[in-house]
Order: structure tokens, then sequence, then C-alpha cells
């Protein structure tokens, strides 16, 4: 299908879905419901899309987030937005996190480093945190879901919903305060850390306990302060008071330390905590853009899948911000989610791959809450390269095959994250495996395998779809030159069948490829390959 003719039908349908008036009229369904449009719905309504999967997107909030919020965008996400298609509006909209200036007596007393800079490598050409606002975050994914024909139905509030074996039906309530029904295949909780959906599920949610304490957070627009570092003041109380210029804008975020449990968030009560613990003085403080409490919480829902409901982001899991890893590690939610339920809606998958988003999304939120947790309590100003979650992977998931043996220490192995490589085409034109990789396909990568026939991978008209790309032999469709596409996945000659969200699925010797790539397929992701 055309890109042109899948925006038309993913908008069309979804308007379609979208426009029942009567309360006890089911409108046409969709394929997917995504209920909240933060980073984690609208990503995966950006997944859904590019695969001509029909999804509605709702929002009960009358705008989209506003405020700076969560501002840390970690390498491994970067590349998710490469994958995408935002990445590039994110870099020129985003900037380097500057050094942190620890005040005292009105004065700079020293700097550091906070977050600490890591060079680029060709496997990792992402490897600094990218600051951005969440407000701009969340403009960029709607503007690529809009581009894709998607759309967020604003002020929409999922009010309830009942499934059974072959769907969900749910009650919307929209700006005109009709109740619209709604009927979807599949429902997505990605309405943050009070989920309705969530407690309807009573699914319960269970974590670490967090020292109290309350914190006021805000985004500003004040003079007396350079735009080269992150200002810290420690205050007499034992907390400490921040202000961080947002890259790409004129604006400041700030973070304070509350003295009550229910501290004022006025303008006016942000321009006092400002000039109380500061060298700056009310009039400073030009105009607050936006205020917000923030309570520290953590915690992981007992299960991400309730028959044809699945929870995601903050509805699944709660982060202290410490290390920036709440954000990040939701886009990922919704981007492991969303090939999976392309492959099961789009191929021909079984139901049961959807069983894998809670068996390989879960134990890694289980872990990144303990680093958040730990730096949290640590009081730590130190974040380093154990935070960029390049590192994340999935070696025990049941749809991770190893077949090689007698692999070196620190070998690519299948369930691991496939890195780049900056490499040729046969003509010698630069590209990059991530080029390759772009896009809702499987790619099989036979390194170094000639004899490897991807005939019998493309039998199957309008099944799953596949890239076969080959390194050597008469006709190679890539060429290492500088041997980094080599560095990153050995020298033994391998064929490595990576999923569309960047993983390793299978990796085989040549001989056994063949057989080892159409089972994997057969078995977990669907009918039979088609070529792309």
């Amino acid at each position: 299908m055309a890109l042109n003719s899948v925006k038309e039908t993913v908008a069309s349908t979804a308007a379609d879905a979208f426009e029942a008036t009567a309360p006890d009229t089911t409108a046409r369904p969709v394929e997917v419901l995504i209920s909240g449009a933060g980073p984690t719905g609208l990503a995966l309504g950006i997944d859904l899309a590019r695969r001509g999967v029909t999804a509605l997107v709702v929002e009960r909030q009358p705008t989209l987030s506003r405020g700076a919020r969560g501002t840390g965008m970690q390498p491994r996400t970067q590349e998710v937005y490469d994958d995408l298609g935002v990445l590039p509006a994110a870099r020129a909209a985003g900037g380097l996190y500057p050094p942190m200036a620890l005040w005292e007596d009105g004065r700079i007393a020293h700097t550091h480093q906070m977050i600490v800079r890591v060079a680029p490598t060709p496997s990792t050409p992402y490897s600094d945190a990218l600051m951005l606002p969440q407000w701009r975050n969340v403009e960029l994914l709607h503007d690529r879901l809009r581009e894709l024909g998607g759309s967020v139905h604003l002020s929409t509030e999922l009010t309830g919903f009942t499934q059974d074996p072959d769907g969900v039906t749910a009650r919307l309530a929209g700006p005109d305060g009709g109740v619209r029904t709604v009927r979807a295949r599949y429902l997505v909780a990605c309405d943050g850390g009070g989920s309705t959906i969530r407690k309807q599920l009573a699914v319960p949610m269970s974590g670490p306990e967090l020292a109290p304490g309350h914190a006021v957070l805000a985004d500003v627009r004040l003079d007396g302060l350079d735009r080269d570092h992150w200002h810290r003041w420690q205050l007499s109380s034992g907390g400490f008071l921040t202000l961080l210029p947002l890259a790409g804008t004129d604006a400041f975020q700030m973070l304070a330390a509350a003295a009550s449990d229910e501290p004022d968030t006025s303008a006016d009560a942000v321009r006092d905590l400002i000039a109380e613990h500061t060298h700056l003085t009310r009039d400073h403080v030009r105009e607050v853009l936006w205020t917000s409490l923030y309570r520290p919480k953590a915690g992981m829902a007992d299960a991400y899948r309730h028959g044809r409901v699945f929870l995601a982001g903050d509805a699944a899991h709660i982060h202290s911000p410490a290390g920036g890893q709440g954000m990040n590690t939701s886009v990922q939610d919704g981007y492991n989610l969303g090939w999976k339920l392309g492959q099961v809606l789009r191929h021909g998958a079984p139901d049961t791959l959807l069983d894998t988003y809670e068996t390989e999304r879960r134990p890694i939120a289980a872990r990144i809450l303990e680093t958040s947790t730990r730096l949290h309590r640590s009081g730590s100003l130190h974040r380093g390269r154990n935070l960029h979650q390049l590192d994340v992977g999935y070696p025990d998931s049941p749809l991770s095959r190893e077949l090689r043996t007698d692999l070196p220490d620190g070998a690519l192995t299948a369930g691991d994250r496939a890195p780049d490589a900056p490499c040729t085409t046969a003509d010698g034109t630069p590209t990059h495996l991530f080029d390759v990789f772009r896009g809702p396909h499987f790619t099989v990568l036979a390194l170094d395998a000639p004899d490897l026939d991807p005939t019998p991978l493309t039998r199957a008209a309008g099944a799953t779809p596949v890239r076969t790309v080959h390194t050597a032999g008469p006709a190679p469709d890539l060429l290492d030159p500088d041997g980094h596409l080599h560095a990153a996945y050995g020298t033994t000659p391998t064929v490595f069948l990576i999923r569309p969200d960047g993983y390793v699925a299978v990796a085989a010797p040549p001989q056994t490829a063949e057989a080892a790539i159409t089972e994997a397929l057969a078995t977990h992701f669907g009918a039979a390959p088609v070529a792309v």
C-alpha cells in the first residue's frame, strides 16, 4: 500500500470511529485505541500509523502537554526517534546539558559536568543525553503523527470500557459533553501514573518507598543569569533550587524543594521562592509560564497485559526523575508494543506475540526503577553512560535465538541492540546500518554469507516485510571499507535477523540460517516474509 493511501486510510477510519454521537451507538471500529497523548501514546501512534494500522489517540486535556517536565532524551531513545523519523527535528530543537554551577554568597563557587559527555563511536552515533523540553518533544511527535495521517482528539476522556474475546468497547466523553462509544481490537493505556484504565482493571502497582518531600516545578523567563550553566543553590533546609536554561527556548526550568506538603504553586509563589533562595529578586522573573507540584513516587504495575488491554509508560511504571529514565523507558514501551501490534494486525502473527511485550519490558522497567530509586536516595549529581539505555536488551526473550557456539567475550548476540556502522553501498555511496534498518520491516543481515538465498524468505506475498542485505559475494548490498561493520558484528560469517525495533532476533551460522529465520518468522512473527 502506498504511503499516501496508508495516511488516508488511517485518518478516515480514526475519524469515522470518533464521529458516533449517540451514547448507545458503536462507531466504525478501529484497530487500536490509545488513551493518552504524551510521549508514550504519540510514539506508539506514529509506529502504528507507518504500518497502516488504524489507531485512535485520545487525550483528556484540552491541549498537548505543557511544561518542560522531563527534559532528558537518552541515546537509545534518540535511536528510536531516528527510526520513527523524529530525530532530525528533535536535535535541531534541543541541545546538550550545560555544566552545573553551584552558587554560594551570590557568586558561582565552582562548576562541574553533572551529565558526563561521551564521544560518539561508529556503533553508537548518539552518545550524549539530549535536552529537549517535554512540551517541545510532544509537539514534534504530534507533528510526525500528523505527517503520517494520524491525529489526536483533545478534551476527550476515556471514562470506561468493557472487553470480550474479540475486542474492547470504550466510552469517550468529548468536548461537547456527549458520550461516544468506540470499538477497538486493542486498548493501550498511556494515561499516566494515575491511569484510569489501570484502576478499572484493578491491577496493583508496587514498588519502593521514597522519602516524603515535595518540590515546585516551573518554567520561567527571567533576567540576571547566564545560559551557559545549570544553576544550583543549596537550601538551609537541606534541599536545593535549580534553574536550568532550556535548550531551544528563552526559558529556564525551576525545581525547588517545598517547605510543606501542599505548597503554593502560583506565579507569585514561584517568584518568592527564587527571590528567597537566590541572589535574584522577584523583578528578575519576567514571566512564569507553567507550574506544577512534584511528589516523589516509584512503582510498577504487577501486570502489563489484561486480555486486550495493555499498560504502557507511566501507567505501567513510575520513576523518580533522578537520572532521566522515566520518559525514555516509556517511549521504548510504545516502540516495543507498536511493531508487535502491527505484526498481529497486519501480518498474521499469533496473538501470543503480544504476551512478549510484558515478558520483555517489565524486567527492564524493574531494573531501571531500581537505578532511578538508588540515584534518588543517594542524592548523587553524577550522570554517566550507564543511564543511556544502550545496554537494554532481551537475551532471555522467547523471541531471541542464539544458534552459534564458542563466541568470544563481548560478542554481539541474540537479544542485543543491533549497533550502527558506517559503510557504503555497492557503488561506494556512504550509508549507515541505521539507514538500512529504518522502517517497519525486519532486516536479514548476511555478514560474509554470500550463499544465503533470500528467495525462500520471499514466497508469501502480503506477509511480513523483510529486507535482505549481503556484505559479500558477486553482488553485495553493503561494503565495509573501514571495518566498522565487522567491528560491531564480528568477523565470523553469520546471518542476523534484526527486529523492527532494532534488536537481534536470530544469530545463526550461514549453514542453518535459512531454516532458523524461516522458523522464527513463521512461529513468532507471522507468515513467511515478503521482500521490501
